[in-house]
């Protein structure tokens, strides 16, 4: 089966969500279909995307649009009433190479990553699309609006309410639809939600695994840094949770891994506080740690750092939020807290207790292992996309 694959951003490297799921999706379903990309690119291109990509691809297209594009692209969504989360990402140069490429291939089946690429496809009915919610972007605006300044939340409000709506009528395109969990499925506004397949991200057992080295840090917070969901959540732990802690152990260091860190990231920093920026191997990182700590505050979808961290065994604590996502089983495989005070008790206990912390990353590596690899889920897609 020849494949199109429609994604906003380019699959590589993968320091963002979205594309850690579509580069092993394209590598697994690459073993039985051809894969023609096409991706959209607003910075500049990794000098190792094409040669990655050129792996698991047939064709790769990859239109690049400027910061003059992106402001004509706002202004346009915000008149027409479309989410911005989709308009900054639709212009006409695209959609003339999405038609020439559909025209020249020829594909069996489209598919689509995230809301932001749907408006792309909706003119070829005939052709069987899959669209990936991945995440509810109208539920993470909504969660948005209870935590900025109040000049914010108007703008927010709006974009609720686009998203939600336009989720909504973006079903209609697609013969199939997937997200990452159960419990962004239950959000979508849709009365024919129950039809969503659920297809969780997985984790490259081969590539995060445990590694022996000497423990540098004693806590870690690792994801995109310029991310405000994750922005939040380490202000979170740097300003709430981490008093407590260094009130018992004055000494805790606590390292923030990531691309992109944020100016108020970067000013968070200090002796107890390390700001590591982007990294070629992110596993150093997991091994110089000894506890992850998420505190997602407005967390949608499946926490990859969840499923990394427990993967080269390290413990883990996350909010109730982003567990019910992963259904890791509470005080066994993972801790959960929801107050600055439970956090800090699972951390000084964690610290003080060396064989609980060594059982609860043995738990969670076994429950990762067994359950969140890309095999198995890509294998759901590719059941789907395969479907006469």
């Amino acid at each position: 089966m020849k494949l199109f694959v429609l994604l906003s951003r380019v699959p590589y490297p993968l320091e963002k969500g979205d594309k850690l799921r579509a580069f092993n999706q394209i590598k697994e379903l690459s073993r039985k279909h051809q894969i023609v990309l096409f991706a959209l690119n607003d910075t500049k291109l990794d000098e190792k995307a094409m040669t990655e990509l050129k792996k698991y691809c047939v064709a790769i297209s990859i239109v690049k649009f400027s910061k003059f594009t992106i402001f004509f692209n706002l202004v346009r969504a915000f008149f027409n009433g479309k989410p911005l989360q989709v308009g900054y990402f639709y212009f006409d140069k695209a959609q003339k190479k999405v038609d020439e490429l559909i025209a020249k291939h020829k594909p069996d089946h489209i598919y689509c990553q995230l809301i932001r690429t749907a408006e792309y496809i909706k003119k070829y009915p005939h052709i069987p699309k899959t669209l990936d919610y991945m995440d509810v972007f109208s539920k993470g605006m909504e969660r948005r609006k209870s935590t900025e300044p109040f000049y914010m939340k108007p703008f927010l409000a709006m974009e609720y309410r686009r998203l939600k709506r336009y989720e909504n009528k973006v079903f209609a395109y697609f013969t199939t639809k997937t997200i990452i969990t159960e419990q962004d499925k239950n959000f979508i506004p849709h009365p024919q939600k129950q039809n969503i397949v659920v297809v969780p991200n997985g984790v490259d057992t081969t590539y995060f695994k445990p590694i022996v080295h000497k423990k540098e840090f004693d806590l870690l917070f690792n994801g995109n840094m310029n991310y405000p969901p994750n922005i939040e959540s380490v202000e979170y732990l740097v300003e709430k949770v981490m008093p407590f802690v260094w009130h018992k152990f004055p000494n805790t260091r606590l390292l923030i891994s990531g691309a992109s860190p944020s100016k108020e990231i970067l000013d968070l920093a200090s002796d107890k506080v390390i700001v590591s920026g982007w990294v070629d191997d992110i596993r150093m990182n997991f091994a110089k740690s000894k506890i992850l700590v998420a505190p997602m505050q407005i967390s949608i979808g499946l926490q990859n750092k969840l499923l990394e961290a427990m993967a080269m065994q390290l413990p883990c604590i996350t909010s109730s939020l982003a567990n019910n996502a992963l259904g890791a089983k509470p005080n066994e495989q993972i801790l959960v807290a929801d107050t600055p005070e439970q956090y800090a008790r699972h951390i000084i206990d964690l610290l003080q207790n060396e064989a609980k912390a060594k059982q609860i990353a043995m738990n969670g590596y076994q429950f990762v292992v067994n359950g969140f690899n890309w095999q198995s889920t890509t294998a759901i897609l590719e059941k789907l996309i395969s479907r006469k």
